[in-house]
């Protein structure tokens, strides 16, 4: 195999990490709440500005900077859930995705506003990784590693807990578990925060590879609603196989062509694979 393409593998491999990791917040909100958080991303990039401004701005450190931006996340995916989603909870989905659509125009043009459209850097540079003719880049790296301790970490919370048995069973079946005595509400304001601490921590993971601005959830928002839907909404391993195939499309593809370009092949092989499954690789 060619040296740059195998790199270009390994980028993609690397990358695929972090969609899976957007993928796995995304999904969960759906699985549970049933409904599809049209703004996610731009949680993400609330988190990329908090980060900015405490690291960056403020001087603290760069964990502590992180721990405080995964916390105020998790607390808007809170206020979200119970300000907007949950009056309307039981109206139709279209609703809920205008709701969740106006929020994240909302979210875009209070940063513009509060920030401008200049580019803002944390200012660290993390070292390239040599392996031979191989560069790798070390916050790619990071954040694969980090994305897939995060994954992990949720699977154990839903497996190993009493509150993450109670979510999967919402998310099975949330009419019986209501008779049942389940506190639902309580049940999707967790999943709302867990969602939200999940997009605080890919905001921490990409805040050291992009400059923030208050339209880099433009960047990511489509590929992860994409993700989604081709591994089947609320299916959190559909979403992370789907993360994969789509990143290694986006790598290899601007290795033979231009990274514009391979966003082009991964959307036209996202409306090919749904033609051919509507319901997506692991759906139902």
């Amino acid at each position: 195999m060619d040296i740059y393409l195998l790199e270009a593998v390994l980028n993609g491999i690397m990358l695929g990490g972090l969609l899976a990791l957007l993928a796995l917040g995304l999904n969960l909100i759906f699985g549970v709440i049933d409904v599809v958080w049209i703004c996610y991303a731009e949680l993400v990039m609330s988190g990329m500005y908090a980060i900015y401004w405490l690291h960056a701005v403020y001087a603290w450190p760069f964990l502590l900077a992180a721990a405080v931006a995964i916390l105020l996340v998790a607390l808007m995916g809170l206020l979200i859930h119970r300000f907007i989603i949950e009056p309307i909870l039981g109206s139709a989905p279209i609703n809920q995705l205008l709701a969740t659509g106006g929020l994240l125009f909302f979210l875009q043009s209070f940063a513009t506003l509060l920030f401008g459209t200049d580019f803002r850097n944390v200012g660290i540079r993390l070292p390239v990784i040599e392996l031979g003719d191989i560069d790798l880049s070390f916050a790619r790296l990071l954040a694969f590693i980090v994305a897939l301790i995060g994954a992990a970490g949720l699977y154990l919370f839903l497996a190993r807990t009493f509150l993450g048995t109670a979510i999967r069973a919402i998310a099975q079946d949330r009419e019986i578990m209501g008779l049942m005595g389940v506190d639902e509400r309580r049940i999707y304001l967790t999943t709302s925060a867990i969602g939200g601490g999940l997009a605080g921590l890919a905001a921490c993971l990409l805040v050291l590879q992009y400059d923030v601005h208050p339209f880099i959830g433009l960047t990511f928002g489509p590929i992860t609603f994409m993700i989604c839907v081709l591994g089947g909404l609320g299916n959190m391993i559909g979403g992370m196989i789907a993360a994969f195939i789509m990143s290694q499309v986006i790598s290899i593809g601007g290795f033979y062509v231009s990274t514009e370009f391979s966003y082009v092949l991964a959307f036209v092989l996202f409306i090919v694979l749904i033609l051919i499954r509507p319901q997506g690789i692991l759906g139902k």
